[in-house]
């Protein structure tokens, strides 16, 4: 059903995000993975800056499966 659908997509969608804060890798085969990168903030990397405190921002970077690639390159 419906419901079902919308309960087991959302159930994907939180262990992706466990995984994410956990700072781990999420493997979805055939589609991709899901992986926490770790940067400066925006607006740190000034090289006249002389504080030695460094905001660390996280992404979430998405690399898809070579079968997505394939699949949208068709």
């Amino acid at each position: 059903t419906k419901a079902q659908g919308k309960a087991s997509v959302e159930a994907v969608f939180a262990e992706i995000t466990n995984a994410a804060k956990s700072a781990n890798e999420t493997s979805l085969p055939g589609f991709g993975k899901f992986k926490v990168k770790e940067g400066l903030s925006e607006g740190t990397q000034s090289l006249d800056r002389h504080d030695d405190t460094v905001a660390v921002a996280r992404n979430l970077a998405f690399t898809p499966a070579k079968a997505l690639k394939d699949a949208l390159n068709k």
